[in-house]
């Protein structure tokens, strides 16, 4: 099968960089002759319905998953040809999943260490002042200074979604994936959530971002582009001001919408 066409490690700059990219299980295409590329400073959004292929996309930017077709360049390394386990550590990743994996007896502080060796539920490592200061850092910046002490299973869902995102920064990634992180949340702990991601985005020491969701209203200020994905493939790509019209969201949602803009947020709704 032949490759696609970029075979050469991509600017140090760009994080991302895809070219023609499909994966095939059992004969369906989750993505197809998708190309992308993130650069460093840039805070992307992926928007889309079920079965878009916005999970499929995730995997394969935190190497979890490569490509069945074409060429995958994460942080300067291709999917395929490098060490995936050292890839993995230079990656900051929050979903669903991986919060059914904390024991719910842990210790919130030690949620967060642990991405230090990268281990979930604390044994018998020991960690640095250095790595505790750190996550207690962490901790502080997302509101959580208080509940360091306390253990994940009695937090709300919002104060886990804050504890995950801490963890994620912990090892001070180069890239930041999040998976719907206001998923499940209220009114009142989506916006205290997007508040604090809108920090994080418009921090210039921050990690390149990439979002998952599959609401307008849940994009952060601060996102600077937008990703439109449809049955695994692109409707539009491209600057957040841009790409957020009517007509392409109506296109990827396979239904007529009025979309409208305040400020740095977003709303849609049916015509």
């Amino acid at each position: 099968m032949p490759e696609a066409s970029v075979v050469t490690p991509p600017d140090e700059d760009t994080v991302i960089a895809f070219d023609k990219v499909s994966v095939i299980r059992s004969g369906n295409h989750l993505v197809r002759g998708l190309s992308w590329q993130v650069e460093l400073d840039e805070r992307w959004v992926v928007l889309g319905p079920n079965g878009a292929g916005k999970t499929t996309l995730l995997n394969l930017a935190s190497g979890r998953l490569h490509p069945t077709r074409g060429v995958a360049w994460v942080l300067g390394e291709r999917l395929g040809r490098t060490d995936i386990t050292e890839l993995r550590t230079r990656i900051g990743l929050t979903t669903g999943q991986f919060a059914e994996r904390i024991p719910p007896e842990e210790r919130v502080l030690d949620v967060v260490v642990t991405a230090a060796w990268s281990v979930v539920g604390r044994w018998r490592e020991s960690y640095d002042p250095q790595d505790v200061a750190r996550a207690r850092t962490l901790l502080a910046q997302l509101g959580m200074s208080t509940l360091a002490d306390r253990t994940f299973g009695t937090l709300s869902e919002g104060e886990r979604k804050r504890t995950q995102i801490a963890r994620a920064l912990m090892t001070d990634p180069e890239l930041m994936l999040l998976d719907e992180p206001t998923a499940g949340l209220d009114l009142g702990g989506r916006e205290d959530l997007l508040g604090r991601l809108a920090e994080l985005a418009e921090d210039p020491d921050a990690p390149a971002m990439v979002l998952v969701t599959h609401h307008v209203e849940e994009i952060p200020p601060g996102f600077t582009h937008a990703l439109l994905l449809r049955e695994g493939t692109v409707v539009a790509a491209g600057l957040l001001g841009e790409t957020m019209t009517a007509e392409n969201l109506s296109k990827t949602f396979g239904l007529s919408l009025v979309v409208q803009r305040n400020g740095d947020r977003y709303t849609a709704r049916a015509a």
